[in-house]
C-alpha cells in the first residue's frame, strides 16, 4: 500500500527546512519551531492540515512584519522546489490579504508559484476581490514563464480539485473566459492543460457556455482545437447531443450506430474486493466511417439501496463501417477511498455514443 501523501511532511524534512531558514535569518529557532508544529496532534492531520500547520508555525517564529519575513522566503525559494512547498504561496493567503500587503503579495504568488505552485493560494484573494484580483490574473497569463501563465487559468478554476470553490465563477464564468482567451493558442502543453481543464470545469455548471466557446473557435487553431476537446471531456462523457456532433461523433439520426451488440461477464456472482472480466463486441452498421466512443457503465449499489451509475472508458475512435469492435477488460471490485461497494444486483451496460447497446447483470456479496 502507498505510503499516505501527508507524510512527507514529517520531522525529516521539518528538520531540514529550518536549517535553511537558520542560514540566513540567524535567530530562527529551530527547535521551538519543530516543537510547535509536530505536536500530539501532528499525526492525526491531513495533508493540508499539516501544511497550514507549518505555514501558522513559520509566522509565529519568522520576522513579525510580513514584508520581512518574506524577505527570509526569498532568500531560500531557490532551494525550495516542489509540491512539498506549497505552504511559501499558503503563506501569503494567510498572512498577506491586507490592502496594504497587496501588491507585495501579488509579487511573492507570482515568484512562489515558479518554483511550487500558487494555485491554492490566489484563490482567497479572487474571492474577496473577484475583479481586482481577475485583472491581476489576466496580467500573468500574458507572462513570459508558462508556470505564471498557467497559474493565470488553474488558480481561477471554478472546481479546482482540493481548493476551495469558486462561486461566484461557477454561476458566471465571463471573467474566467478572459483568461482562457488570452491562452486559447498557449504554447506549452503545462498551460493548455490547465486552460482544457478549467473549461472542463465551466461545462459542469454552465454547458452552454462552453459549447458556444466550441463553435466560436473550433477549427482556427490545432492547438486551440486541443484544449476544446479535452475541456469537452465531461460533456462527452454524458453524451450531450451537440457536442457529439460538434466533435463529428456519428449520429443514429436515420439508423442505429450499431447492428447487434454482445456483452458477457466471466461470473454472475462475486465478493467484495473480487475481479470480474466483461467481454463485449460491437458490430458497427455499414456504409461510411463512423466517428465512436465506446465506454462501460456499471449502476452501482449504493448504501440506501438505490443506483448511481459511473462510466468507464474504452476507446474513441473513427472505424471503417461494417467493422466489429471486441474487447476483454477486468473490472476490480475493491473498496476505494471515493467508492464503496455494496452487495446487490448490479447492471453493468456498453455504450456507443451515450447510447446503451448490450447489458448483463451481476449478484454483488459481502466479503465476510
Amino acid at each position: 500500500m502507498a505510503e499516505p501523501l501527508k507524510n512527507m511532511y514529517n520531522e525529516e524534512f521539518l528538520r531540514d527546512f529550518s536549517e535553511k531558514v537558520r542560514l540566513v535569518y540567524g535567530s530562527f529557532n529551530e527547535k521551538g519551531f519543530l516543537a510547535t508544529a509536530i505536536d500530539d496532534t501532528w499525526n492525526g492531520l491531513k495533508l493540508k492540515e499539516r501544511m497550514r500547520r507549518i505555514t501558522e508555525t513559520l509566522g509565529a517564529y519568522l520576522p513579525e512584519e510580513y514584508k520581512d519575513a518574506l524577505d527570509v522566503l526569498f532568500e531560500i525559494d531557490e532551494l525550495c522546489m516542489g509540491f512539498p512547498y506549497l505552504f511559501f504561496p499558503d503563506f501569503v493567503a494567510v498572512y498577506g490579504q491586507d490592502e496594504a500587503n497587496w501588491e507585495l503579495s501579488m509579487k511573492a504568488l507570482e515568484r512562489f508559484t515558479i518554483r511550487s505552485s500558487s494555485e491554492f493560494a490566489v484563490r482567497p484573494f479572487i474571492i474577496h476581490d473577484p475583479k481586482r484580483m481577475m485583472a491581476q490574473m489576466l496580467v500573468w497569463s500574458k507572462n513570459s514563464n508558462e508556470h505564471v501563465r498557467r497559474l493565470s487559468s488553474e488558480g481561477c478554476r471554478p472546481r479546482l480539485p482540493w481548493g476551495e470553490a469558486i462561486g461566484v465563477f461557477k454561476s458566471d464564468p465571463t471573467l474566467v473566459l478572459s483568461i482562457l482567451e488570452q491562452l486559447k493558442q498557449d504554447p506549452s502543453l503545462y498551460v493548455r492543460k490547465s486552460v482544457a481543464n478549467n473549461l472542463n470545469d465551466i461545462s459542469k455548471d454552465n454547458p452552454s457556455v462552453v459549447l458556444d466557446t466550441i463553435r466560436r473557435l473550433k477549427g482556427v487553431n490545432s492547438l486551440t482545437d486541443w484544449i476544446l476537446r479535452r475541456g469537452a471531456r465531461t460533456l462527452i462523457r454524458k453524451a450531450n447531443p451537440e457536442v457529439m456532433k460538434l466533435f463529428d461523433y456519428g449520429e443514429s439520426i436515420d439508423r442505429p450506430i450499431t447492428q447487434s451488440a454482445t456483452l458477457s461477464l466471466d461470473t454472475r456472482i462475486l465478493k467484495i474486493g473480487d475481479n470480474c472480466k466483461l467481454n463485449y463486441e460491437i458490430c458497427i452498421r455499414e456504409g461510411e466511417p463512423i466517428h465512436i466512443r465506446v465506454e462501460y457503465g456499471i449502476d452501482y449499489v449504493k448504501a440506501t439501496g438505490k443506483t448511481s451509475r459511473k462510466l468507464f472508458f474504452l476507446s474513441d475512435k473513427t472505424v471503417l463501417g461494417g467493422s466489429i469492435i471486441s474487447g476483454e477488460k477486468t473490472h476490480r471490485w475493491k473498496d476505494l477511498t471515493t467508492r464503496r461497494h455494496y452487495p446487490g444486483e448490479h447492471k453493468i451496460m456498453i455504450f456507443v455514443n451515450g447510447e446503451e447497446v448490450a447489458s448483463d447483470k451481476l449478484q454483488v456479496a459481502t466479503n465476510k
